[in-house]
């Protein structure tokens, strides 16, 4: 199957359209159309159904998506392969982690991989869900990923990278007993939460749960920036990593450790088989650091 072809399908499939997929590709309007006509004669069926000035995959389609950017990744590795030799002297990393693991650890190991090689510029995806940056491994449209270490998943590769704690924050000048907060405690408060489906979420509740209490959530958002203005604004209270309550803590806030502690595993993934030579570089420099 031609690799320029699977290209331009790819670019459709990202830009939206034929037009801006052909001006991402550098070639006419024209010319794309009659690749992409090329390219399903090839496979014998329609992979887009025209729906007005747009387009939309058709079943075909969606089945030929994840193969065709395995395929170019496949081609991009082989082509980092090459500058390998020279030292990593230029290319891409395609990395993704969880929001609440882009301070601490990825942020720290993104700098040592930096500093080591830079000339490789590094993309970072950062979705709230874990199931979500799984699916991005597996579609390969990140090579690795910082994320809640989940069991065993076929066609992954998981390397446990140790645990991280959650920690509570309270507002300004709120007195906390002992040097440490139950989760029972904890609850009393009115809390600031992300949505449901999100990591952080799913760790409060749960550890609530334990607690015999029920959460109450006085301000839910998705944005995660807003948590800590929120919280020094005295909305509500917080669980946060332990790095971000750091900072909170220079703020002025109220940070403690919770009773019992709230940790989850950390794990480094990556799709079982080879990498390109920055991801294995960089899955290098993480599991030197364990």
């Amino acid at each position: 199957m031609d690799l320029r072809r699977l290209e331009m399908f790819v670019a459709v499939v990202d830009r939206g359209g034929m037009t801006p997929a052909a001006a991402a590709v550098h070639v006419s309007q024209p010319a794309l159309s009659q690749a992409i006509r090329a390219l399903e004669a090839e496979v014998g069926t329609a992979l887009f159904d025209r729906v007005g000035r747009g387009v939309r995959l058709t079943a075909a389609g969606e089945a030929l998506l994840e193969p065709a950017r395995q395929a170019l990744r496949d081609v991009q590795t082989a082509e980092a392969a090459v500058r390998a030799v020279r030292g990593l002297e230029a290319g891409w990393l395609a990395l993704g982690c969880l929001r609440t693991m882009a301070a601490d650890p990825t942020a720290p190991l993104v700098g040592a991989f930096r500093a080591a090689h830079p000339a490789v510029g590094v993309e970072l995806a950062d979705p709230d869900a874990p199931d979500d940056l799984l699916a991005m491994v597996r579609a390969g449209d990140v090579e690795l990923a910082i994320t809640e270490a989940p069991g065993a998943v076929p066609g992954l590769t998981v390397h446990p990278l140790g645990d991280q704690e959650l920690v509570a924050v309270l507002p300004p000048g709120t007195a906390v007993r002992g040097d440490r907060l139950p989760l029972s405690r904890l609850a009393e408060h009115p809390l600031i939460a992300t949505p449901r489906g999100t990591s952080s979420r799913r760790l409060l509740d749960e550890a609530l749960a334990r607690s015999g209490r029920v959460p109450t959530v006085a301000v839910e958002t998705a944005q995660r920036e807003a948590v800590l203005p929120l919280l020094l604004a005295g909305a509500g209270a917080a669980l946060v990593p332990a790095a971000v309550g750091d900072t909170a803590r220079r703020l002025g806030a109220t940070v403690v450790p919770c009773s019992p502690t709230v940790r989850r595993a950390v794990g480094l993934v990556h799709r079982t088989g080879p990498l390109s030579p920055a991801a294995d570089r960089f899955r290098g420099l993480v599991l030197g650091r364990r």
